[in-house]
C-alpha cells in the first residue's frame, strides 16, 4: 500500500514499525457541541483506512482522544475554553456537557457505521501524564514558565514548521486566526503546555501542578494519550487537514523533544467539506448534523457513500443537490445488488472473484482511493458471473466500505415478495403525514407515524419516496 504522507509530501510505501502490528492515532472531537458533517467526513475516511488495514491483515490498535478540557476557541492559545463556552450556553457543568456530546458523537458514528476505536481516552483522565511530560520538557530546556503559564520553546528545535514551507514571519502569532500576540511568549510560535489560574479564573476544571493550579493546553493531550497507549513509536496519525497546523505541528515538536527521537512515521490528513460559501463550521449558516439529514429524510449511509465518491485529499462540496444525486446512485446500487443476488446458488467463480478482488485492493492500495473502490464494486455487478460470486465479493468489499449493501439489498428483495395491499385508512394517514412534513409540522408528522405504527405498519422516508411495509 502507498499512502500520501503529509510529513514527506509524497506517496510513501506503508511499512509498520513492528511487522503485522499497526499503531494508529486519530484526533477525537472537542465535545462541546454536536459534530457537524464536515467533522464527520474525517472520521468516515479514517474509519475506511482502519478497516482496510484490518482487511489487509494488520493487527491494528487505534486510539482516539476526547477533548473535554484545554481546547480554546482559537486553535492557538487565545479565546474562551470551548468546553466552558458550551457549559455556559446550556447552563450545565463542563462534565455534563462532555458526557452528553461524547454520547451524541458516538451515536452519530454508529449511524454512519464508523467503528469505535479500540481505546477512547478523555483528556481529563490523563492529567498525571501531562504533568510528567511537561516537567521533563522543562528539565530538558524545551519549556519555560512565563506569566504563570508553561510554554514550549520552539526556538530550541532544528525545524518547527514540518508540514509546510512557510517562513516564520508568514504565520500570524503561531495560530490560524487573527489574534493579539501573547506577550509572555519568547517566540511568536511558542505554545502553551499548561495554563494556570492567573490567566483563567473562571476555568471550571483545575488541577494541582508544580506550577500552580491550572489545566493543560490542547496540544499536549494528544501526544501524551498516544504515548500512554501506543508507546514511543507511532505508525500513523490521522486528522483533518486543519489540524496539521498548529495542532499536529505542536504534537511533533513536544513529542520528539520529550522522546529524543522520531515519533510518528506517517501523517494522514483529510481535506475539508465545503459548502458553496466556504468551509463548513458550527458557526456559519445552517448547522449540518447527521440528525438534520435524518429529519430531511436522508439515510445517514447516503452521506457516507457521498464521502466515499471523492478522494480524501480533495475538498468536497456539500449541497443538497449533490447529496440527492448520491442518494439516487446509492439506491440504484442497492437495487442492482438486489437483482444480482436474488439467485445466489452455485459455486464461487474463483477466477472472477480473484480478478475483481485485485481491482478493489489496487484502488485502496493507491492512497485509499475510495472512488475507484466504488467503481470496483460496480464492476462486480457488471461482471458476467453468478450471483453467489457477486454476493461474496460485495460482502467482502463492504467490510471496508461499511454501506450495509447486502442487508439493504436483501431487505429490498424481501419487500418485493410482500404483496399485502395497504389499507385505505393507512394510505390516508400516510398522505396526511406527507402534508404535515411538507408544512414542517414535524410534531404532527411524528404523531401520525406513531399512529400508523400502532396499526401494524411501518412508514419510512427514502429518497425514492415514502415506503410502507406491514410489520411481521
Amino acid at each position: 500500500m502507498k499512502i500520501y504522507n503529509t510529513l514527506t509530501r509524497t506517496k510513501d510505501e506503508f511499512v509498520t514499525n513492528v511487522p503485522g502490528k499497526l499503531s494508529m492515532y486519530t484526533c477525537g472531537p472537542t465535545v462541546y457541541h454536536y459534530a457537524h458533517i464536515g467533522n464527520l467526513r474525517s472520521y468516515i475516511m479514517e474509519d475506511v483506512l482502519e478497516k482496510y488495514f484490518r482487511f489487509s491483515g494488520y493487527n491494528v490498535t487505534r486510539v482516539m482522544n476526547i477533548t473535554d478540557v484545554g481546547h480554546l476557541t482559537s486553535d492557538g492559545d487565545t479565546g474562551d475554553d470551548k468546553m466552558l463556552k458550551g457549559a455556559k450556553r446550556e447552563h450545565k457543568t463542563v462534565m455534563e456537557i462532555a458526557k452528553f456530546y461524547t454520547d451524541a458523537f458516538f451515536d452519530d458514528c454508529k449511524k454512519l457505521n464508523i467503528k469505535r476505536p479500540d481505546v477512547v481516552e478523555p483528556a481529563t483522565g490523563c492529567i498525571d501524564e501531562f504533568i510528567k511530560v511537561i516537567s521533563s520538557l522543562i528539565e530538558k530546556g524545551f519549556a519555560y514558565e512565563a506569566g504563570g503559564n508553561i510554554y514550549f520553546d520552539t526556538s530550541k528545535l532544528k525545524q518547527y514548521y514540518v508540514f509546510n514551507d512557510f517562513k516564520e514571519e508568514d504565520l500570524a502569532v503561531g495560530v490560524r486566526e487573527g489574534v493579539e500576540e501573547d506577550s509572555n511568549k519568547k517566540n511568536k510560535a511558542d505554545f502553551v503546555l499548561w495554563f494556570t489560574k492567573s490567566k483563567f479564573e473562571d476555568q471550571e476544571l483545575k488541577w494541582d501542578s508544580p506550577w500552580g493550579i491550572g489545566y493543560p493546553g490542547w496540544h499536549i493531550e494528544c501526544s501524551c494519550i498516544s504515548m500512554k497507549n501506543l508507546g514511543e513509536y507511532l505508525d500513523i496519525h490521522c486528522g483533518g487537514i486543519d489540524n496539521a497546523f498548529p495542532h499536529h505541528t505542536n504534537e511533533i515538536a513536544q513529542s520528539e523533544a520529550y522522546l529524543g527521537h522520531k515519533w510518528c512515521n506517517y501523517w494522514f490528513h483529510v481535506h475539508h467539506l465545503n459548502t458553496n460559501s466556504g468551509k463548513m463550521s458550527k458557526s456559519a449558516g445552517e448547522f449540518l448534523t447527521v440528525s438534520l439529514l435524518e429529519e430531511k429524510g436522508y439515510d445517514p449511509l447516503v452521506y457516507r457513500f457521498f464521502c466515499l465518491l471523492s478522494h480524501y485529499r480533495k475538498s468536497l462540496v456539500f449541497s443538497y443537490e449533490n447529496l440527492d444525486n448520491a442518494a439516487v446512485s446509492f439506491n440504484k446500487l442497492i437495487a442492482k445488488t438486489a437483482s444480482a443476488i436474488k439467485d445466489d446458488s452455485g459455486e464461487i467463480d474463483t477466477a472472477a472473484y480473484d480478478k475483481l478482488m485485485e481491482s478493489f485492493k489496487a484502488a485502496l492500495d493507491n492512497d485509499l482511493n475510495t472512488a475507484l473502490a466504488i467503481t470496483a464494486l460496480y464492476d462486480v455487478l457488471r461482471e458476467n458471473t453468478n450471483g453467489r460470486t457477486k454476493k461474496a465479493l460485495i460482502a467482502e468489499f463492504d467490510k471496508v466500505l461499511s454501506l450495509d449493501i447486502i442487508a439493504k439489498a436483501e431487505k429490498l428483495n424481501a419487500a418485493e415478495n410482500t404483496t399485502d395491499e395497504i389499507p385505505a385508512e393507512i394510505a390516508e394517514l400516510v398522505e396526511q403525514r406527507k402534508a404535515a412534513r411538507k408544512e414542517k409540522n414535524f410534531a404532527l408528522a411524528d404523531e401520525l407515524r406513531d399512529k400508523i405504527t400502532s396499526m401494524g405498519y411501518i412508514v419510512e422516508e427514502t429518497r425514492q419516496g415514502t415506503k410502507i411495509t406491514k410489520q411481521n
